[in-house]
């Protein structure tokens, strides 16, 4: 029911908050060295990840809540996306404020937004590390855990950039475990009503308060019902996201200092851009990562249960 509940809720709330972003000029700016196809969406709503993260956040306090649900680790998964998605809206507010008043491009910078990630990934290993054990060293495990958390946070961020992909990775990604962790099938459905406006062409974008709280829930939730060394398969989407954009810049730096002019090995990056320059349509991109992320969660769920 919760499931239910919570895609009804996150439909009529992004579709509010696409009339009230709309009209106060909420817009994203959209870069200008992107493939050209991206160049129409400048000043399409952002912040899309705050009525849906809303959503999640309070079906689980009311119907968890009220339910009286004692499990802590569920409930550390739950505070831990909280604050990964206030510090992504912290970074959105700054870079909506920026465009609004017409000065350059605001936002956290890595120099602050790093700090702020490992101390709320960093508490959360704490609080699981001595009941799901990782490597069976506590301390170990805590550092294991803090890094996994800000690893996912970053990479489902690198994921959002395409109408619909990175929702459509995440609901996938979480499904096999809608039915251990309640806060999995809350998600899913928040997700499903938000897909509605962000489906191509995208009413809305989810912004950074989005990405950050599903980067947290991805984590959590995989952590703490024991799938933590089946995450890489399930999030192999963002897992490449991630390798693009580092392979990209290692590369460039590399051959900036060998020859003086650096080179890249890919169109542009995170990889999906890569796939855009080719001539792919957004469409094409989406629908094909979301099949990798199903092949990819699907023998994650092989593997973890035995099913042949």
């Amino acid at each position: 029911m919760s499931v239910v509940i919570a895609t009804l809720l996150s439909w009529f709330a992004v579709g509010s908050f696409v009339g009230i972003a709309k009209s106060r000029g909420w817009g994203q700016t959209v870069r200008r060295d992107g493939p050209a196809t991206h160049l129409s969406k400048d000043g399409t709503p952002t912040m899309g990840g705050v009525p849906f993260s809303l959503v999640i956040f309070l079906v689980w306090l009311v119907m968890i809540g009220l339910a009286g649900y004692t499990d802590r680790k569920g409930w550390a998964a739950y505070l831990m996306s909280l604050g990964m998605g206030l510090i992504g809206f912290a970074d959105d507010f700054l870079i909506v404020r920026s465009r609004l008043l017409g000065a350059p491009r605001g936002g956290l910078k890595a120099r602050e937004k790093l700090p702020l990630q490992i101390l709320v990934a960093g508490l959360f290993g704490y609080v699981v590390a001595g009941d799901v054990a990782l490597f069976g060293v506590f301390w170990l495990d805590v550092i294991a855990y803090t890094l996994i958390c800000i690893a996912a946070v970053n990479a489902v961020n690198f994921t959002d950039g395409i109408d619909g992909q990175c929702a459509g990775v995440v609901a996938i990604m979480l499904v096999p475990l809608i039915s251990s962790s309640p806060l999995a099938g809350i998600t899913v459905g928040a997700l499903g009503g938000y897909l509605w406006f962000n489906a191509k062409p995208a009413q809305i974008f989810m912004g950074d308060a989005g990405s950050h709280a599903l980067g947290g829930i991805v984590a959590g939730v995989f952590i703490t019902q024991g799938w933590t060394w089946m995450l890489p398969l399930a999030a192999i989407i963002p897992v490449l996201e991630v390798l693009s954009v580092f392979i990209q810049v290692s590369y460039f730096q590399y051959t900036k200092r060998r020859t003086g002019e650096g080179k890249r090995v890919f169109l542009m990056t995170p990889i999906h851009h890569h796939f855009e320059k080719l001539g792919w349509a957004e469409t094409r991109v989406a629908a094909r990562f979301w099949m990798v992320t199903l092949v990819g969660t699907a023998v994650a769920w092989a593997i973890k249960t035995g099913t042949r």
